[in-house]
């Protein structure tokens, strides 16, 4: 039972290697999502579940090469986690890493005024700008004082002020 309980832990590369390979493929899958825009991070669809799955299984192999042991999966989740909340401290204490990690909101509309270029270069469709305008209680497009696409995917709906 012993050599059986060893053989769990003995990690087929240095560890080092897992820790290298974790950081290489979380900043490029960082870099990764962050390009695909803010509508992915905001408005999960099934399909988007699908993606994260199969990102999953991807990058599986990147990460543990040939190792298969319980030490090597449990150091590549210790790094991963570290990385994931130094990046959230650095971000947390620099507006120029928050920018660059986060990005900034958009300003989707104006005064009653959509910008249908910025829809469609945010990947927003009409569809869900409309249900946002419902879920803000504006019944037609000339209740927004703004829409703003939020760093998170939400949109949020400044109605007009009543009293105007």
């Amino acid at each position: 039972m012993p050599q059986v309980f060893a053989e769990m832990f003995e990690l087929a590369m240095p560890w080092w290697a897992f820790v290298l390979r974790a950081c290489v493929v979380y900043f490029v899958l960082l870099v990764m999502i962050r390009a695909s825009g803010k509508r992915t991070m905001g408005q999960f669809t099934p399909f988007d579940m699908l993606l994260v799955v199969l990102l999953g299984n991807a990058v599986q192999n990147a990460l543990l090469g040939q190792d298969t042991s319980v030490g090597g999966g449990l150091l590549l989740a210790v790094t991963l986690i570290a990385l994931n909340w130094t990046v959230g401290l650095i971000s947390a204490r620099s507006a120029k890493v928050e920018s660059l990690i986060e990005g900034s909101p958009v300003l989707l509309a104006r005064d009653g005024t959509v910008y249908k270029d910025v829809l469609r270069k945010e990947l927003i469709s009409r569809a869900d700008f409309d249900r946002a305008l419902r879920e803000a209680g504006c019944i037609a497009i000339d209740d927004i004082q703004s829409a703003v696409l939020e760093t998170n995917g939400h949109i949020t709906i400044v109605k007009q002020d009543s009293a105007a």
